[in-house]
């Protein structure tokens, strides 16, 4: 109790009394507030609302329709015997488990919605690589690759996950797969591969399904956050990130090496910077006399470059919330993941000590009001963007990155947020 009255003493009265009132939800019993589950047709295919995020993908499909921008790869090696037709089988369950991906988009006067299927198939092939000389065999699987991952998926007709098998060997196997983001996040990956890995093996000693069932889906989750955010939530909401983002600058001026082309051409690349064991420590030391987690700490050095960078003290930057602070939605696949805007004054001559305590309330804040969707925000705050330009966000500071306890120093997020949202 101590660390959080610490925690407690450095907010504001207003963002005190929001992270008690969300602390005291998350102690109450589960059975408060659930989400309800939407009627279903007992047979036949649903029709549902879109959530927020889903929405702005759809609207981003429209503006660019055929781009593979949105797609989530992934993809696992077996080392060792494959058992194709158990492989088909998991996959066929997995589907059969989650709406989303039973899910395709349509229009309807006027409006999008979701149209859930009560069956899919997710077909299953299999390229056999295995006679190709090992160059040739690896350099091919790599061509194959990313082919698939450039391969645009079709929200109309759907499915949205594909999954094939290359067989390298008589025991090695690569299974790459995909999904649009519109049915999927980060998160989902992580609970994709644990499906696999669980189903597959049961199904391969000729056990049952080791999973229980689901108790919502996730256009469960649509209707009610459509639901939910209304009238008096959305206010206090909307009212905090009026205040926080009121005066905030459009774009940082970030120093380049070339111009800027007016369109953004979608070729970035990744920037992996390593920190050494005995910095991580003393990061982590210095966020504990200040009360922060590492993401904050590391928040607050990203932020300070930025603002020696740029020449600015007004440093927004973009980061990402999982959103599923319920326990209903930590195994459901689809796409929940929400963009905080996390800005901070960095001037001078602030020591970097009172910059983290000042990150640590601005994150505080923030994830204490992350369920209004950033594209709902971007519609009640009427905030001016630029589609040229890709806002900052860190990756290296998504909280995916961080271990438990300091995701646990983050009030409201359940866990991973997003990679490649």
């Amino acid at each position: 109790m101590s660390d959080i009255s610490e925690r407690l003493a450095g907010l504001s009265p207003r963002k005190r009394e929001l992270l008690l009132r969300q602390l005291a939800a998350r102690q109450a019993p589960a059975t408060v507030d659930r989400i309800p589950r939407q009627p279903r047709a007992p047979q036949g295919t649903d029709r549902f609302p879109l959530s927020f995020s889903q929405l702005r993908e759809w609207l981003l499909e429209l503006l660019d329709p055929g781009t593979f921008a949105y797609n989530m790869p992934g993809g696992a090696r077996v080392l060792g015997a494959l058992d194709l037709d158990v492989l088909r089988r998991t996959v066929g369950e997995i589907v059969r488990r989650h709406e989303s991906l039973r899910t395709t988009f349509q229009p309807s006067s006027g409006e999008p919605v979701q149209v859930v299927t009560p069956t899919a198939t997710v077909d299953v092939p299999l390229l056999d690589l295995s006679a190709l000389p090992p160059a040739e065999r690896n350099a091919e699987a790599e061509r194959l690759i990313a082919a698939e991952r450039r391969l645009p998926f079709d929200l109309g007709s759907g499915p949205l996950l594909r999954f094939f098998v290359l067989r390298l060997g008589a025991e090695d196997h690569l299974a790459p797969f995909s999904m649009h983001h519109i049915v999927s996040d980060g998160w989902s990956i992580t609970l994709l591969y644990a499906e696999l890995v669980a189903l597959y093996g049961a199904f391969s000693t000729g056990a049952p399904s080791p999973l229980p069932e689901l108790p919502i889906q996730y256009p469960d989750f649509a209707a009610w956050q459509r639901e939910r955010l209304r009238g008096e939530l959305m206010e206090e909401q909307v009212g905090y990130w009026r205040d926080q983002l009121a005066g905030s600058p459009p774009l940082l001026p970030l120093p380049v090496d070339r111009p800027r082309p007016p369109i953004q051409r979608l070729r970035g690349a990744v920037a992996p910077v390593a920190l050494g064991p005995d910095l991580i420590r003393a990061a982590r030391a210095l966020g504990q006399r200040s009360g922060a987690s590492l993401f904050m700490v590391l928040l607050a050095a990203f932020q300070a470059t930025l603002a020696r960078w740029t020449g600015e003290d007004d440093v927004p930057v973009g980061t990402f919330s999982g959103n599923r602070g319920r326990a209903e939605l930590e195994k459901l696949i689809g796409f929940f993941i929400n963009t905080l805007v996390l800005r901070t004054q960095v001037e001078e001559p602030l020591g970097f000590g009172a910059l983290v305590t000042r990150v640590r309330n601005v994150t505080l804040g923030a994830f204490a009001h992350q369920e209004v969707p950033f594209e709902k925000l971007l519609e009640e705050l009427r905030l001016e963007r630029n589609l040229s330009h890709t806002p900052p966000v860190p990756g290296a500071l998504r909280t995916a990155e961080l271990s438990a306890p300091d995701r646990e120093a983050l009030p409201g997020d359940s866990g991973a947020a997003e990679g490649g949202g």
